[in-house]
């Protein structure tokens, strides 16, 4: 099956409609489904509708079609936040995806994101995708034929964001570099210290490579954690907390001297990076745009 071509197959499932409206009474609850293609009629096409920004699905057994459609209520100020209204889906697949293929349709054209994998292949990676204000995405999921599918389970995780800039997303391939890893400017320093899931001060400690991410895990000694959304900087008493920050492996993070604020987004239970000036920088910026009175928000700086 090539990576595009023209939607010409009743078998294809249509997995995810952003924002588009679906009737379903599949669905385990609002954000997860869980299901085996062995109740399903030849032919047959199953209904769901989830309403989270975040979840999961499992398909057991991949047999006949599903039809998903994804409605995330956002805040408000996600849904139109710095991207301009851009929703960003990023979907995981698990390491033992078997038994179907994941295609994007975008304008009646099929891109292959995910295919069906192989015994001896790497696992999947994640791929991302962005819908901007009135564009109809969907994804498409088709089960392949096997004699057996005892073992087969076609299950992964997905996520949506609001304003989640292309120089933050864990799929690379869309990405060039000089998007991926040019130096944040000062406005862009100062909203991600008011909007990012995590602002630490730290040093780096080490960096090494994640293969199947394709991404640099950057070990962090954080001397201070001025907030992170969950728990991802750990320490106890005078020990600083220890942490770690995924970026894109092409960015070329190497260990140095010096702190660093570091700030970003937690995607899929991880850290991913976003802007990291050197701290003295920051102060400097920070206290231009004080003294200005053009903060965003306020953050204790030392």
């Amino acid at each position: 099956m090539p990576g595009f071509g023209r939607w010409n197959n009743a078998t294809w499932i249509l997995l995810l409609g952003i924002f588009h409206s679906c009737f379903s009474s599949y669905s385990e609850d609002q954000c997860s489904w869980r299901g085996s293609g062995l109740s399903q009629q030849q032919g047959s096409v199953e209904q769901i509708s989830l309403h989270c920004s975040e979840g999961t699905l499992d398909w057991l057994y991949p047999k006949g079609a599903l039809r998903l459609t994804l409605t995330p209520r956002l805040a408000p100020v996600a849904a139109a936040g710095p991207g301009g209204g851009v929703i960003t889906a990023c979907v995981k697949p698990s390491e033992q995806f078997h038994g179907a293929q994941l295609y994007l349709e975008r304008d009646g054209l099929l891109e292959l994101l995910v295919g069906d994998r192989m015994e001896a292949s790497p696992p999947p990676r994640v791929r991302c995708f962005s819908r901007t204000p009135g564009e109809r995405l969907a994804l498409f999921l088709q089960a392949t034929p096997h004699q057996d599918i005892s073992r087969r389970t076609a299950s992964f995780r997905y996520e949506l964001r609001g304003g989640w800039m292309a120089r933050m997303a864990l799929d690379s391939n869309a990405i060039s570099r000089e998007d991926a890893c040019r130096p944040c400017n000062d406005t862009e320093i100062l909203m991600a210290v008011c909007t990012s899931d995590f602002v630490v001060r730290g040093n780096i400690q080490s960096v090494e490579e994640d293969e199947t991410l394709r991404a640099a895990v950057i070990k962090v000694s954080a001397t201070r954690v001025f907030r992170q959304k969950y728990t991802l900087f750990t320490g106890s008493g005078r020990l600083a907390s220890r942490g770690e920050v995924r970026t894109l492996l092409q960015c070329g993070v190497r260990p140095g001297p010096g702190s660093f604020l570091f700030t970003g987004r937690v995607h899929f239970g991880e850290a991913w990076l976003g802007c990291a000036p050197r701290y003295k920088d920051f102060q400097r910026t920070y206290s231009v745009a004080k003294a200005a009175q053009q903060i965003p928000c306020e953050l204790p700086v030392d």
